[in-house]
């Protein structure tokens, strides 16, 4: 069902420009305020990157034997939030990630990053970075075969997961098999004269504005030689071959859309095997909403099939 007008002029109304951090982070703490955390099945757990301890949080499906037995027999997704690269925390995605463990059978580790403008580029990467080598090389509580480990992230979280792949290809320590982009920003420019159309189409009305992308991308970077970094930019890399199996979500009314399916396109013209899906009527953060939200069901019935799918093409 297409955007009614009544939405499209509250919509139009909630989306202001540009980004004002402090505030931007105490509207994002909102989201801890959950009455049904007290259900969740967690353990927190630290890894080192250098001497900076990167906080992770590990949530377990509802009928994980985790508890009884202290042994993992599940396979691990590894969650990177988004928000910018400046808001949001593993805190404020608990229902996510609880969702997220129990509707793919998945025990998910989140990534408790450093946040820019305080740690800019590339800092909250290598956070990252370090997590993911800790789970693919055996240096992590949970005892998974690196096979079985899916990195996955959403916004700036997907720009993390592609620029983590590119890393780990690059560095040659692990190299993950799978990751799932949920609407990524791989690009750097969201002024006028983006190349991608969904900049100015969707940029202004549908609450994640392109000004307010721009001032992200502002904060993130220490420098302006930042942005044309592929690890800032993903779509900026010439080489895109031997990344892992890819699943892109996008949502059609989302400045996002255009270079997250371009993302995809270019990975598979590198050789990599690529999923790409439309979210229809769907806003950039449709994700976060409750399992109910048929965006959200969709999006899980394509996470699955590309789940299962991808494990028989090893």
């Amino acid at each position: 069902m297409a955007i009614n007008k009544a939405a499209q002029a509250i919509l139009k109304a909630l989306s202001f420009g540009g980004i004002e951090v402090e505030a931007s982070r105490h509207l994002a703490d909102l989201k801890r305020l959950d009455p049904l955390s007290i259900f969740y099945k967690t353990i927190d757990y630290p890894v080192y990157n250098g001497e900076h301890e990167v906080p992770t949080r590990i949530y377990f499906p509802n009928e994980t034997s985790f508890e009884a037995t202290g042994k993992n027999t599940l396979p691990v997704m590894l969650f990177i939030h988004g928000g910018g690269w400046v808001t949001e925390s593993v805190e404020n995605y608990q229902r996510v990630c609880a969702r997220m463990a129990n509707a793919t059978n998945h025990v998910v580790v989140a990534v408790e990053y450093r946040l820019a403008p305080e740690f800019p580029f590339p800092t909250g990467l290598e956070d990252c970075y370090a997590v993911a080598k800790a789970i693919f090389t055996d240096q992590f509580m949970l005892n998974v075969d690196p096979d079985d480990v899916t990195i996955v992230g959403d916004s700036a979280g997907g720009n993390l997961t592609a620029a983590l792949s590119l890393m780990a290809r690059d560095r040659g320590e692990f190299l993950p098999k799978r990751q799932i982009l949920i609407y990524p920003a791989t690009n750097n420019d969201y002024s006028e004269s983006s190349k991608f159309p969904s900049v100015q189409e969707n940029g202004t009305d549908y609450l994640l504005t392109a000004g307010k992308m721009q001032d992200y991308i502002n904060l993130y970077a220490s420098s302006e030689e930042d942005k044309e970094n592929p690890y800032f930019a993903p779509i900026l890399e010439p080489d895109l071959s031997h990344q892992p199996i890819t699943l892109v979500i996008t949502a059609e009314f989302d400045p996002l859309r255009d270079e997250g399916e371009a993302y995809g396109r270019k990975l598979r013209e590198a050789g990599n095997l690529v999923k790409i899906y439309r979210i229809k009527d769907a806003l950039h953060g449709f994700f976060a909403l409750g399992i109910r939200n048929l965006h959200v069901q969709e999006s899980f019935e394509y996470i699955n099939i590309f789940l299962k799918a991808s494990a028989l093409e090893e």
